[in-house]
């Protein structure tokens, strides 16, 4: 899977306020949040929003040099930022797995509802051909910090079959969280949640796993090179 966009080259220091670069890319994602249900999500919004901001075109190419894919991987890292906001309030360790799992996932769910109109417009772009390796690298993205979150410390190649199979019901679940509301996507990610467990109880001990883990190695690859 490739590296979503980097979007900000300089380290941060701690010791001060956020750099020119990040205070400016979230300007810029404040008005394309709220410019995208007129506008949708391409290169004419990044441009309308960062001139809003104040930006140059030179300013614009230069946070935003992939354009509508940079300003796609902050809202998804903006959602991901909002959901463990949310699931800090909570313990895992208090909880079953399946319901660490299910808590989490709806907690990024509820993430992007906040920006619905704005999300739709993103979750579209995305499923565009040219740009599903980026929404499967932030996918995964989002699918780590769930398990890292729910306690899981694979370091062997189930730590790739996990994260891709929580992707797998990560992006569907989302599609179905901003377009046909939050208790169709709830059942939804249940079932799938209930299936998982079913067959991780099922495969313990088993050797049919050749198959998932030559896929899982080539998203690895392609995720981390």
């Amino acid at each position: 899977m490739t590296d979503a966009p980097h979007l900000s080259n300089a380290a941060p220091d701690s010791r001060s306020e956020p750099d020119w670069a990040d205070q400016m890319e979230q300007a810029v994602l404040d008005i394309a949040i709220r410019r995208a249900p007129g506008l949708g999500w391409n290169g004419q919004l990044v441009r309308a929003a960062g001139a809003e901001a104040g930006l140059s075109d030179g300013d614009i190419e230069l946070l935003f040099p992939n354009g509508a894919r940079d300003l796609a991987a902050l809202l998804s890292r903006r959602h991901d930022d909002r959901a463990m906001a949310a699931l800090s309030a909570l313990d895992p360790a208090t909880l079953k797995m399946r319901e660490r799992i299910a808590r989490s996932v709806s907690a990024r769910l509820e993430a992007a509802a906040a920006d619905a109109e704005a999300a739709k417009r993103c979750t579209g772009f995305l499923a565009l051909p040219t740009n599903a390796d980026l929404g499967l690298s932030l996918a995964w993205e989002t699918a780590d910090l769930l398990w890292r979150w729910s306690g899981d410390t694979a370091t062997d190649w189930n730590h790739y079959s996990k994260r891709t199979i929580l992707s797998g019901i990560l992006i569907p679940a989302l599609t179905m969280r901003l377009f046909d509301g939050r208790e169709k996507a709830d059942a939804f990610v249940a079932a799938r949640i209930e299936n998982v467990m079913v067959f991780e109880k099922w495969k313990a001990g088993k050797d049919f796993e050749a198959p998932l883990k030559r896929m899982t190695d080539l998203l690895s690859r392609m995720r981390y090179g």
